[in-house]
């Protein structure tokens, strides 16, 4: 699930003064302290591999002031980039409120993502650790992540699944678009999130239409927006609210696993067949998996729904509008595979979409250039050694995958949206990561592609589009300024 690190970016970036401020109240390590803990460290293993060069920055801010601004702009991996020709593309730093390892090398981040619980931790700050709770998949570690990330990655690839997002998504998206008006522009960025959801809550826990979604889309509107709040629990504050939204939907989903067991029980349905994935983990004959760990981790999980995938089908069509030769290509691809599929009378396929080479190629550069996730962050459980550098104890590790994504040592022209430098590059390569690594790599990575590909497939069948200007905001999360207007015409 490091699709929700980027949260962590999100929640430090716009809090990080304050949260520094409890952090000392509770007395733990300032910078100067961190600097200190360097110096022992080095004296005391002379014979180790080379700590990162970098600075420590300010007493108590660090460098995170020159991070968030660096963020906030056209150009948010400058303060990586500065540093990187100064030190090296390994660094220190003090960020989020803490002495921070930098990585902007794939090796070393392909390394570390792969490591296990006893070299690296999830690092997740205060307030997304109150709302995901200790049970959540995205803290826990050991046997239980391992059962629980492998039952749910194994439903999530299945071709039943794949081939139920296929109804689901044309369901969806025709009865989006036999709506859309050609005199008033159409919010893409909107309409898949709103797609993207549904879909998403039907294969999570079969909810998919009337008030029961309404509820359970209200009330997780409200869970999210805390993901960024200040870290202060109390009536009236946000993360308050969002704590109380989250009860209120693990008690809905409660009651659907209750549902489920008793009509099981009774015979009322097909006990066989997982038709999502509570049913998956109700079948765990281990006993780990109690119904409100599963209700609560069914909320996290649909944290990816609201955030990367819409963000992947939006960036898709932004690049596509700006490249009308790459726009061409797909059209001309997808309206043979229709044109194909009228001929025979044959319904589409899962595989059909993801067999589109040059659609594929189109998605690929999108999270490329895109980054939904810009990095992903751990915690070192000991001193590791890696690619000679040492990241000590105690410390937080950034890998930094905007940077390796846009980096000219791994990619010609990388700010220059080009699909077809695909065709002949390998994507199982350390310099491309869109999704994480190694054990928490994100299980909904092939029905990301799956919806992103399905979704283009119907923009370019149906309508011809122009896109308005808008631009490209990569903090605290990566979103359109103006939701990418597009004014459509029929086909």
């Amino acid at each position: 699930m490091d699709i929700t690190s980027s949260l962590l970016l999100v929640s430090f970036f716009l809090f990080v003064i304050i949260i520094l401020i409890f952090n000392k109240i509770n007395g733990l390590k300032s910078p100067s302290a961190s600097k200190k803990k360097l110096i022992e460290h080095v004296v005391t293993h002379s014979h180790a591999p080379r700590f990162p060069q970098g600075s420590l920055g300010w007493p108590i801010l660090g460098e995170t002031i020159e991070f968030i601004s660096s963020a906030y702009s056209d150009h948010p991996e400058s303060f990586m980039d500065k540093r990187r020709l100064m030190y090296g593309r390994v660094f220190k730093s003090h960020i989020f409120g803490t002495a921070t390892i930098v990585s902007t090398d794939a090796e070393v981040n392909k390394a570390v993502l792969q490591s296990d619980s006893t070299a690296f931790v999830p690092f997740y700050p205060k307030t997304v650790r109150e709302l995901m709770g200790n049970s959540s998949i995205l803290l826990i570690n050991g046997s239980l992540h391992r059962r629980f990330h492998g039952l749910v990655g194994s439903f999530l690839k299945s071709p039943l699944l794949k081939a139920q997002i296929v109804r689901d998504m044309h369901e969806f998206l025709s009865e989006s678009m036999d709506l859309w008006s050609e005199d008033q522009p159409v919010l893409l960025q909107d309409v898949s999130k709103n797609v993207a959801f549904k879909v998403l809550a039907k294969a999570l826990i079969s909810v998919e239409k009337g008030e029961e979604l309404e509820e359970l889309k209200e009330e997780f509107e409200q869970f999210i927006t805390g993901l960024m709040s200040l870290p202060i629990n109390f009536p009236g504050t946000q993360l308050h609210r969002s704590l109380q939204a989250k009860k209120k939907m693990v008690k809905q989903v409660e009651k659907i696993i209750e549902g489920k067991v008793r009509r099981a029980k009774n015979k009322e349905e097909d006990g066989v067949i997982a038709k999502d994935v509570v049913d998956v983990l109700l079948k765990d004959s281990s006993g780990n998996l109690t119904h409100n760990l599963i209700a609560n981790n069914m909320i996290d999980m649909m944290i990816p729904g609201h955030d990367s995938v819409p963000v992947l089908i939006t960036l898709a069509v932004k690049f596509l509008s700006d490249s009308p030769t790459a726009l061409h290509f797909l059209m001309e691809e997808n309206m043979e595979l229709k044109s194909l599929k009228e001929l025979t009378g044959e319904q589409l396929y899962w595989n059909d979409y993801l067999s589109l080479p040059f659609t594929q190629k189109v998605i690929t550069e999108t999270l490329r250039m895109g980054n939904v996730i810009i990095g992903v962050m751990r915690k070192a459980m000991k001193d590791v050694e890696i690619k000679g550098y040492v990241i000590p104890k105690g410390w937080c590790f950034l890998a930094y995958l905007r940077s390796v994504h846009l980096d000219k040592l791994y990619y010609d022209s990388p700010y220059k949206f080009n699909p077809w430098r695909w065709q002949e590059r390998d994507m199982n390569t350390s310099s491309f990561s869109p999704f994480g690594g190694g054990q928490r790599l994100c299980p909904g990575l092939d029905l990301a592609r799956l919806e992103a590909s399905i979704f283009l497939h119907h923009l370019v069948t149906r309508f011809r589009w122009v896109a308005e200007e808008d631009t490209i905001i990569n903090f605290p999360t990566v979103h359109m300024k103006n939701k990418l207007p597009i004014w459509i015409n029929r086909r």
